[in-house]
């Protein structure tokens, strides 16, 4: 029972347990007849046929452990029909990898590009399973993905720390999460540290309607702005643009990101400093949350069972707290966005958050 494990495109935490999930699995169906190869940097390791064999050994420490012990890259998925060698695409070298290696199915865990390939070769004849990986949150057929509530911890805790020093000099502090078309991490976050603001890519903003909001804190007393904001929002004109016209207005103003656009807007607007800070990498690094610990054993351990009944071809999901399988095909392509009625807007809203509308 030869069973491959890649990780692919940009990593989150408990992509290391998910695989402790899966290897675990794995040995109490099959114990000594499951033999793991462990995959080099994603599907770039797949294309070039680098890969080892592991023991269970190898995965007997990575629970808690942030990051992926096989490495990952990105392999944009409009470019995985492009030739790579010898006349061959992609595609094919990673067809061709998978039936050298001897492979019986093949684990991949991995975001949405990742889920398209993953359909692509599934389509193409090869045994795949996928577990869902990012801290977007975005990943069509769960209701979460592992990764999501560790970074949602990482943000909340940076904005924790800043809040003090925006309360200490009466400051207006933006601050960009991860997130270029949808909005969970930046939602959750900002409802979380008790953000003013809160600034979605799905909810394009009215300037007019943030600074109202921002001026009303300040007339009340309150001290230290805390803004919210994904790095893919646009405002209420940004939105009716082209992408040409988009980026062409944004050279055109010098402005290299949605985050320094609003600094730009609100300076000389407000009566306090304004500053902007970018939160950064730092939200998909480090130990897993102790729910995404046990979130990705379980889909791991599912995996596992999938394998065990010869079922190939689905993600493995969770929906309202059930361990559940998808069909690849239904849900590759697809991205979950926040619906501008969604019920956790509904009840910012009745926070006092302002999301721009």
């Amino acid at each position: 029972m030869k069973i491959g494990i890649l990780t692919s495109g940009g990593d989150c935490q408990a992509l290391n347990a998910a695989m402790y999930g899966v290897v675990k699995g794995l040995y109490k169906r099959f114990g000594k007849k499951a033999e793991i190869y462990g995959i080099k940097n994603g599907y770039t390791g797949l294309i070039e046929g680098k890969y080892e064999k592991m023991k269970c050994s190898d995965f007997e420490n990575i629970l808690k452990m942030g990051g992926t012990i096989l490495g990952s890259s990105r392999q944009p998925f409009k470019k995985i029909n492009e030739e790579y060698k010898d006349g061959k695409t992609k595609v094919q070298c990673m067809i061709e990898n998978y039936k050298n290696m001897g492979l019986e199915s093949l684990i991949i865990l991995g975001g949405n590009g990742s889920h398209k390939t993953a359909n692509l070769l599934s389509e193409e004849g090869l045994n795949i399973i996928t577990l869902p990986k990012t801290i977007d949150n975005d990943i069509y057929g769960t209701d979460m993905t592992f990764g999501f509530a560790s970074a949602i911890d990482r943000a909340t805790e940076y904005m924790d720390n800043l809040k003090s020093t925006a309360v200490s000099h009466n400051r207006v502090f933006i601050v960009e999460v991860m997130g270029n078309k949808a909005g969970w991490l930046t939602i959750n976050a900002g409802i979380a540290t008790g953000a003013d603001v809160i600034l979605i890519p799905e909810i394009p903003y009215d300037i007019k309607v943030v600074k109202e909001h921002i001026h009303k804190k300040i007339s009340q007393g309150k001290k230290g702005i805390i803004i919210a904001v994904a790095e893919g929002i646009l405002t209420l004109e940004e939105s009716k643009l082209s992408k040409k016209q988009f980026k062409e207005k944004r050279a055109k103003e010098e402005i290299s990101d949605s985050a320094q656009n609003l600094e730009k807007q609100l300076q000389n607007e407000i009566d306090a400093e304004v500053r902007r800070s970018v939160i950064g990498h730092i939200q998909r690094g480090g130990q897993p949350s102790a729910y995404d610990r046990v979130l990705a054993s379980r889909l791991g351990a599912e995996a596992a069972q999938l394998i065990a009944k010869k079922q190939f071809g689905y993600m493995v999901a969770i929906k309202n707290g059930v361990i559940e399988k998808c069909l690849l095909k239904d849900i590759a392509g697809k991205k979950k966005t926040i619906s501008t009625d969604e019920e956790i807007l509904v009840q910012a809203e009745m926070l006092d958050i302002c999301l721009g509308r």
